[in-house]
């Protein structure tokens, strides 16, 4: 659950990876959140603008399409790294050392074989859409306003090719885990304990009240 868990760093090489791509996936989070203020501005302007002068804001259902890939999946890598998925942490936290490794391995690596099908799809499908020769490089567009599609569906694959870069670095930080039966591995989200979180929480909420 969100909030459970904790990534631990180091000064070796997988921790340092795992920095850099942590900063990239905040600037996809930031970009997510981002989004979610612009279609509140947009729907402000939308409905102000129908109660005021009977004029909705044009293409407004348009820029919403093109938003909810943003919205979706830009932020999913980010959350993967913090452990804020939802899974069955009553069940993986009472496993431990290798065990634990191992469970984590399996599934972290069932999830990389389904985000790789969905990133081969998925740029399929922008494929399809993009082309150079159309207007504005779009072979389809939306229904109102004639956006073109092709930019909110080439976000999925790119959301995507950065979680399955997360998840291979998970699999080789739980692959060495493993093999050292590391109790504190580092770049992979850790349950925290009770007092733990409960601690990482009031640090979270001292830092917002500052």
């Amino acid at each position: 659950m969100a909030g459970s868990s904790l990534v631990l760093s180091d000064d070796s090489l997988l921790s340092r990876l795992d920095q850099r791509l942590y900063r990239l996936e905040g600037v996809l989070a930031l970009l997510s959140g981002l989004a979610v203020f612009s279609l509140m501005l947009l729907a402000v302007v939308s409905v102000g603008g129908r109660n005021l002068f009977n004029q909705p804001l044009p293409g407004y259902v348009d820029w919403i399409e093109q938003a909810m890939p943003l919205i979706a999946f830009m932020g999913i890598s980010y959350t993967q790294r913090d452990g804020g998925h939802i899974r069955m942490d009553m069940i993986v936290g009472k496993l431990r050392g290798r065990t634990l490794y191992l469970v984590e391995f399996i599934t972290t690596f069932a999830i990389l074989i389904l985000m790789a099908l969905l990133v081969w799809g998925s740029w399929a499908h922008f494929d399809r859409s993009f082309d150079f020769g159309a207007p504005l490089w779009s072979r389809d567009s939306s229904m109102d306003i004639a956006l073109p599609i092709w930019p909110a569906k080439l976000l999925a694959p790119v959301a995507f090719g950065v979680l399955c870069l997360r998840l291979v670095l998970q699999l080789i930080a739980y692959g060495k885990a493993f093999r050292d039966n590391d109790a504190r591995p580092v770049a992979v989200p850790l349950i925290a304990d009770a007092a733990t979180q409960a601690a990482m929480e009031a640090e979270h909420v001292s830092a917002h009240e500052e």
